[in-house]
């Protein structure tokens, strides 16, 4: 069965918007995921630590075959050939992948969390989301968009209308 999922994208390290970029790529090119839209991307201020870089940000929409945790696999495969580190709680990344949404399936799991257990409160998540979802009525009943008509673009600003291409 075909699942329509969300991951958020994040990079603060080693040229973030090429990290992106070639992300998107390599998700576009696995199999079982198909239908691959994305968001603007997005300058963001850093969450964590202090003095760490400021981070691009996206969403991508996808429809896929996969399992949430053969998902969650992919995607860590694709973070790890990015140089992907896991030392520093929230700290600078070469590549982050969250599955954020996944059907309206509602998950909780050693491994994996869904809804993302952080997303209601960033709107590096949310503004994207909105972007390739604009309709989006999130498991609970909640509409994405009064998430981010509360939330709003504070600390945010657009980089790029389409860098996918």
């Amino acid at each position: 069965m075909t699942v329509t999922a969300y991951v958020a994208l994040g990079s603060n390290l080693e040229q973030p918007q090429l990290q992106l970029q070639t992300a998107v790529a390599a998700i576009k090119d696995k199999q079982h995921i198909s239908d691959v839209v994305c968001s603007r991307l997005y300058h963001s201020d850093p969450v964590g630590p202090a003095g760490q870089p400021d981070y691009c940000n996206a969403v991508v929409g996808i429809a896929t075959t996969l399992e949430p945790l053969a998902l969650l696999d992919a995607l860590q495969a694709i973070e790890n050939a990015h140089g992907r580190t896991r030392s520093l709680r929230w700290g600078p990344r070469t590549l982050d992948l969250d599955i954020i949404l996944f059907g309206n399936r509602v998950i909780e799991s050693p491994r994996l969390t869904i809804p993302h257990y952080q997303m209601r409160v960033r709107n590096f998540v949310l503004c994207p989301l909105l972007d390739v979802a604009p309709d989006l009525i999130l498991p609970d009943g909640q509409p994405l968009r009064a998430l981010v008509d509360e939330l709003g673009y504070h600390g945010l600003s657009v980089i790029a209308d389409n860098p996918w291409l």
